[in-house]
């Protein structure tokens, strides 16, 4: 498949600073995301990478290498497929499009964030992100996911409920860039076997559709 999930790592955080600016009005600084790298051991943070990226900037790269004895140019990252904001990023970086995050609360596994590059959107690759939380709150030992949602974000409420998420309360004014309140939403016991049998068969029909996508 195109696109691969890897843990977060601290050189990662620069990138993901810029994705996350890119997504919302508010962002957290870059020494919030260290800090939970570092000093958090219930947090986990995750990043999607474009392997096309990766592809395309190490072929332009060894392009490079080759022409510059003959002609003394480089091989001008314009003519990759349009790509955003790669021409200063190594590969690694550059192929971040995504991230997500939660922290382990005793039993509770706790969405603390999810991000998409605008130019990544619409792709099911926000679904994907939300998938891998799952399955990481399923490898922790998590007994729930839960997770905050603005309430004018229609498109992220109906995903979280087509994966069995339910409003469980409102946080008001829990955003701080306009003040807007929050849907409080919570699955139910994930490893229940009816709950377990519908997240597997919709992990199993979004892997399908990615791969079909190529």
């Amino acid at each position: 498949m195109r696109y691969v999930i890897d843990r977060m790592t601290m050189p990662d955080v620069p990138r993901v600073i810029e994705i996350e600016r890119l997504a919302y009005p508010s962002t957290w600084p870059p020494s919030a995301y260290r800090k939970e790298l570092q000093d958090n051991r219930w947090a986990h943070y995750i990043v999607l990478r474009d392997t096309q990226i990766l592809t395309e900037m190490r072929l332009a790269g060894e392009q490079q290498e080759q022409e510059k004895p003959r002609k003394n140019r480089l091989f001008p990252l314009s003519l990759l497929t349009s790509r955003p904001s790669v021409s200063q990023l190594s590969p690694e970086l550059a192929s971040i499009v995504g991230f997500a995050g939660l922290w382990l609360m005793v039993d509770e596994a706790h969405v603390t964030t999810i991000a998409m590059h605008p130019d990544y959107r619409r792709r099911g690759l926000g679904e994907l992100l939300l998938v891998s939380l799952i399955d990481i709150a399923y490898e922790i030992g998590a007994r729930w996911v839960t997770l905050e949602v603005r309430v004018s974000n229609y498109p992220a409420q109906s995903l979280y409920r087509k994966y069995g998420f339910r409003e469980a309360g409102v946080r008001h004014r829990y955003y701080s860039d306009n003040q807007e309140d929050a849907l409080i939403m919570w699955t139910d016991e994930i490893h229940s076997p009816e709950y377990k049998q519908k997240y597997t068969a919709l992990r199993t029909a979004l892997m399908q559709k990615l791969e079909a996508q190529g």
